[in-house]
């Protein structure tokens, strides 16, 4: 994909006409006076940075859990390189860096522990109560579970962030309020109601930069992981053209690098190249569109941010590649099994006897509640926990704790 070498955004401080302009936001569901020293959007990045949410991602699985080595991504530093992905995008783009950063920074809060192992299993239990889902839980968080400020729970975020948090993979619902991936969560209709998020259209370009800087990050990290793991090797890497055609690149420029080296340089380039890729595509869409405003880019027919055809491919062959080298080996299948059990039995226990959540701040609450609303707090709860701490609690109410080793 051809890059306009002049139209990028890097060091000119300038943004574009299309990009969301801080100093005019929709504003916040509870008003609040404006900062002198910095935009709403800073002050949203700065908000998701310091909450109790940001830091349990240290401790959330991305792939590996955590006993398998210090070395593999965690849901935290994988969040940091979503958002250094996203800004680089934002920046390329003259967009508002602060906003796609926030956006990015927010984007996993709501993952339970174990990774999407543990939000299929709180799902499943969840099921008669209305389900689980972690994007609705990203904005539960944000608007309620934090208690931090004295005025509000929450964070009170700007309604661009909380756009951007919703809707980053793309619109919830049609013109006429069907949903487009299946019911809309309940949480985020509920949230609409109060501030609407306008779920029939696309986000801004900062939210779109965030959703496909996720895609890059991942794709090129769990790669790294992997190969780290043992469970992919050089050779499996050339089952995928786009992989063989960077390993051929940097064997011919560095013909003895060793392994680790190796690895960081093919790791180089597929970010690089997806970056250049996305940039591309986004410039010659809106050349297309020529938007004159943020609305224009949610009013269009289609995401700007996105791969082009060619690399939509190489997306889906690395994605088969890692589901069948990785995400389905059978001894990440085993640890699966044994992740999902400690979910599901602390869920039973919890609902069996809430006050077994002796942390959780509406414990003293919840004798006087219906199931369902019990069954939401709990799932609160579990979806809050990290890693270690749900290892460390089942092996407290449990004889037996499943070895996730």
């Amino acid at each position: 994909m051809t890059i306009d070498k002049s139209a990028l955004g890097f060091g000119t401080g300038e943004r574009a006409i299309y990009a969301t302009d801080p100093w005019t936001t929709r504003g916040r569901l509870f008003a609040e006076g404006g900062s002198p020293t910095r935009s709403d959007f800073q002050r949203d990045r700065d908000r998701i940075v310091h909450t109790t949410a940001f830091r349990r991602l240290k401790h959330k699985t991305q792939v590996f859990i955590g006993p398998d080595g210090d070395h593999y991504r965690t849901r935290l530093t994988h969040t940091i390189e979503v958002a250094q992905i996203a800004r680089a995008l934002a920046r390329a783009l003259k967009l508002d860096e602060d906003l796609a950063e926030g956006v990015a920074l927010v984007h996993d809060f709501g993952h339970t522990p174990f990774g999407h192992t543990g939000e299929d299993a709180l799902h499943e239990v969840l099921a008669p109560y209305g389900g689980f889902d972690h994007n609705a839980q990203s904005l539960r968080i944000v608007t309620k579970l934090e208690r931090r400020y004295a005025e509000f729970d929450g964070l009170n975020l700007t309604w661009e962030t909380l756009e951007g948090l919703v809707k980053h993979n793309g619109p919830l619902q049609t013109k006429a309020g069907e949903g487009t991936r299946g019911p809309v969560p309940q949480p985020i209709l509920d949230y609409c109601e109060l501030h609407d998020l306008e779920l029939a259209s696309y986000a801004g370009l900062e939210a779109q930069v965030a959703a496909i800087a996720d895609d890059i990050a991942y794709n090129t990290h769990d790669i790294d992981d992997g190969l780290r793991s043992g469970y992919l090797s050089f050779d499996m890497l050339e089952e995928v053209p786009f992989l063989a055609a960077l390993m051929k690149e940097v064997r011919d420029r560095y013909p003895h690098l060793e392994p680790d080296r190796f690895t960081h340089e093919i790791m180089r380039r597929q970010i690089t190249r997806m970056v250049e890729d996305v940039i591309g595509v986004a410039q010659a869409r809106l050349a297309e569109l020529r938007p004159c405003s943020a609305a224009d880019i949610r009013g269009a027919p289609h995401t700007i941010a996105t791969f082009s055809d060619e690399m939509a491919e190489t997306d889906r062959q690395i994605k088969k590649l890692l589901f069948s080298r990785i995400y389905r080996h059978p001894d990440i299948m085993r640890i699966r099994a044994g992740a999902a059990q400690i979910v599901t039995d602390l869920f039973h226990a919890y609902m069996a006897d809430p006050a077994l959540m002796k942390s959780h701040y509406w414990v003293n609450h919840m004798a006087g509640l219906n199931e369902p609303a019990r069954a939401r707090h709990v799932g609160d709860y579990l979806a809050g926990m990290t890693d270690t701490y749900a290892v460390r609690t089942h092996s407290e109410l449990f004889d037996r704790t499943p070895d996730l080793r």
